[in-house]
This record gives structure tokens, C-alpha cells and sequence, in this order.
């Protein structure tokens, strides 16, 4: 046959072909991660439906805490649970009836005025409000002590120049107090712009406990964590495909087609 060789190299296991690519290990675990990730990326997105509303906050009368036009996410609580420095969103016929934010200084049973030494005072206790703007007083007009009735509230924006809050309502029946009913959510968090968790009003903490955080943290951590090994089990495939391909670059004699 004119000397012509007759050997014909038998393709390597692995070559090219349309079966999966990687050991059977690797492609159960990155399997598994992609619906695990599956899982925790839609349960928190879920949670986090079921748990919290979004509101656009049209005023600028919490500034600087919470600025015009600000994305806020607000925890779903009943009003029972809302207590003293917490930020709500509210709605009151007597305020118009279209929800609020505002923030509880005072609740059923607790006296408060303004101003004494330049600071509010409840229950006879000077509070120290770090969220106000730097040298703005704890109040501009100043107000008589006013007791809350038992199941309302005393709010005031920390923009005290001109919020239309409680103090804007003393004459009216409930003398600018709002029922506990009326409260729809707490707010937790800005998220657009992104300034994160609204911090804890640490000069209430004398008067009595503080509000715990909602569960923001664990569900954006449960997105996340879902979002990467979403991606990192997808990406098993591309990478082991890549590398088979090297490993038989390497091997392949010089020369040799």
C-alpha cells in the first residue's frame, strides 16, 4: 500500500461531544447549588414581600434623617408594637388621610413638652436627639406639656422648622396625638440613595425599650447568598468544559493532526 501507515489514533475519552462536561460529582454539586440558590434568591425576595412595603416620602419634613423623594422600606407591624423613637408611617383623617412619616416621641401615659434647656422632655427626662441636624433646637415654636392618652401616640418630624406634626395639632380633639390603629409600618431602612439601616434612637433607651431591627439584614444576606451560587453553580460547566480543553492542549504530542 505504498509504505502509507495504517494507525489511526482512538479518540481520548473526554474529547469533544455534547455530553456533560466535568466528573458527575461536580455536576450534581453544581446542580445543587443552583436550586439551593434558587431557593434562598426567591424565599427572600418572598420574605421580604410579605414583611415590608416601600414607600416614597414626598416632604421634607424628617430631613435630615430622611430626605424628599427618599425610598424607604417600611416593616409591617401592628401598632401595638411601635414604641418610643421609632419612625412610622401613619395615616389619620385628622391629618388628611394619606400616609405620613413621622417619628414617636411619646406614647399613651408619657408626658411631654418642649423646650427645656433647648431639648425635649418626656416624662420629665431631657432626651437627646442626635438625628436632628447639627445646632437645630428641639424645637423652633416650643409647646405645654401635653399627656398622651392610653393607645395614641405623639409624633414629630426631625425637621422641626416645618413638619407639620403633632405640634401643628395640639387644638385639635386628641390635642395632635394619633391612635396606635393608624400606624400601617416602621420604617427600617433608605434604600435609595442607599443609606442603609435608620439608626437606634439611643435617647429613649431611659425611658424604656427600644424597638429590635426588622429582619432587612437576614433577607438581603439570603439574596445574596442565592444570587452567588446561582452563578457559581452555573458557571461548573463553562469552567470544567475550559479546562478539559486544556488538559488536552497539554497532552496532544507536537506535531501529531
Amino acid at each position: 500500500m505504498g509504505g502509507e501507515s495504517m494507525t489511526h489514533t482512538a479518540p481520548r475519552s473526554g474529547g469533544t461531544g455534547s455530553g456533560p462536561v466535568g466528573s458527575r460529582t461536580g455536576q450534581r454539586l453544581s446542580g445543587l447549588a443552583v436550586a439551593l440558590g434558587l431557593v434562598l434568591f426567591l424565599g427572600g425576595f418572598a420574605w421580604g414581600a410579605v414583611v415590608y412595603r416601600p414607600y416614597t416620602v414626598p416632604t421634607s419634613s424628617m430631613t435630615p434623617t430622611i430626605d424628599a423623594g427618599d425610598r424607604v422600606l417600611a416593616q409591617r407591624v401592628e401598632g401595638a408594637d411601635v414604641r418610643r423613637g421609632d419612625v412610622v408611617v401613619f395615616k389619620d383623617t385628622t391629618w388628611g388621610n394619606m400616609p405620613m412619616v413621622k417619628r414617636v416621641v411619646a406614647v399613651g401615659g408619657d408626658t411631654v413638652s418642649c423646650c427645656q434647656d433647648g431639648k425635649l422632655k418626656v416624662n420629665g427626662k431631657e432626651v437627646d436627639e442626635p438625628y436632628l441636624a447639627e445646632g437645630t433646637p428641639a424645637e423652633i415654636t416650643g409647646f405645654p406639656s401635653v399627656t398622651v392618652p392610653e393607645g395614641r401616640l405623639f409624633l414629630l418630624g426631625d425637621e422641626r422648622g416645618s413638619s407639620m406634626d403633632s405640634t401643628a395639632h395640639l387644638t385639635d380633639a386628641a390635642g395632635g396625638t394619633v391612635s396606635r390603629g393608624a400606624v400601617d409600618a416602621r420604617v427600617d431602612a433608605v434604600v435609595w440613595p442607599m443609606n442603609g439601616m435608620l439608626a437606634r434612637p439611643t435617647g429613649f433607651e431611659s425611658l424604656g425599650d427600644l424597638s429590635s431591627p426588622g429582619p432587612l439584614r437576614t433577607i438581603t444576606a439570603l439574596v445574596i447568598a442565592g444570587a452567588v451560587l446561582v452563578l457559581g453553580g452555573g458557571a461548573y460547566g463553562p469552567v470544567a468544559k475550559g479546562a478539559a480543553r486544556a488538559r488536552r492542549a497539554s497532552a496532544e504530542p507536537a506535531g501529531v493532526r
